[in-house]
């Protein structure tokens, strides 16, 4: 990495070993940074070196537990900014609260707004994600936000393993088409969507499937699996049309409450996700494979110090295969 000596990398407690992953990749250090946790919960972070002028990056999701690790980031960021760095830059692969982008009920909150203008008002001046829940949360910042995708490592995924043969690209709601007619389109497969509602939270009822699954080998890409009733859901419907092989793919392992057993029983012969959240052995089972977005995040973070476009990252990897 060029101009090393002015950039300093720091991971926090959810995304530590992905900030030694990405570190290794740009040959740089990790920075000395320790958090503490008083007795009633209360957080504080200390940084063991000096920051004063340089580029700071600070990478944490804001997974489970959410706003601890939240507060986490924005105490660090007050940190940053009292001792002087240039310029910090928050590394949040995965960005909690995004599901709460509107009111979709009389007196709620739009909760993803609420924390863009707390990490700005921190003091970040810049946020590097991947594959937000709504899109439109980059509007909700008045800083630069880069976000990336993980679609194409993915789809890598399925290439590496010769997991090419009569597929079909499913999306498990209207939502998601956009995201499964992009990988429809590298595969040169055709799309299918399953027509679900969704009452409540954590909460879908599957409806109908919209095209034809019968024979071909489907993967059921997704943003994010949380509880996974959805997903698993979808899976037996698929399985119902008369579908081979379904492979689940997403990018954030969010695997709440039933979620991990959910996947394990369900039908799917293997469920393909990043580690944008890190899985705990607990988490882990048989048919999970993890991809990891090190390397992604690292050429994102090299663009950013050296003044190339970022848009630059994606005409990388979309030339992968």
């Amino acid at each position: 990495m060029k101009n090393s000596q002015n950039v300093t990398l720091f991971g926090l407690s959810a995304s530590q070993k992905l900030a030694e992953d990405i570190a290794e990749i740009l040959e740089i250090p990790v920075g000395d940074s320790t958090v503490h946790h008083f007795a009633d919960g209360e957080i504080l972070v200390e940084i063991g070196e000096s920051v004063r002028g340089k580029d700071v990056f600070v990478v944490n999701s804001t997974c489970n537990p959410v706003t601890e690790n939240l507060m986490e980031i924005l105490v660090m960021t007050d940190a940053l900014k009292r001792a002087s760095a240039h310029e910090i830059t928050a590394v949040i692969p995965y960005f909690g609260y995004a599901r709460q982008d509107r009111k979709a009920k009389p007196r709620q909150p739009i909760t993803s707004k609420l924390v863009a203008d707390l990490l700005t008002t921190a003091g970040v001046d810049r946020v590097v994600t991947i594959d937000l829940h709504a899109r439109q949360i980059q509007g909700f910042f008045d800083i630069p936000v880069d976000e990336m995708e993980a679609l194409t490592l993915l789809y890598n995924y399925f290439i590496d393993n010769n997991i090419t043969d009569d597929i079909c690209v499913v999306s498990p709601d209207h939502g998601g088409a956009t995201r499964a007619r992009r990988m429809s389109e590298m595969f040169d497969c055709p799309i299918a969507i399953i027509d679900k509602r969704r009452p409540k939270p954590n909460v879908a009822e599957v409806m109908g499937l919209i095209g034809d699954v019968a024979g071909k080998n489907c993967i059921l890409i997704d943003d994010m699996i949380d509880t996974g009733g959805t997903i698993v859901a979808g899976v037996d419907m698929l399985k119902e049309k008369g579908a081979k092989d379904v492979y689940i793919a997403c990018t954030h392992p969010v695997f709440s409450g039933p979620a991990v057993k959910r996947l394990q029983d369900c039908a799917a012969k293997e469920v393909i996700v990043t580690d944008t959240i890190p899985l705990p052995q607990e988490k882990m089972f048989d048919k999970v494979r993890v991809v990891s977005v090190a390397e992604l995040l690292a050429h994102v973070i090299d663009n950013i110090e050296n003044k190339i476009p970022v848009s630059d990252v994606f005409e990388q990897y979309s030339m992968t295969h």
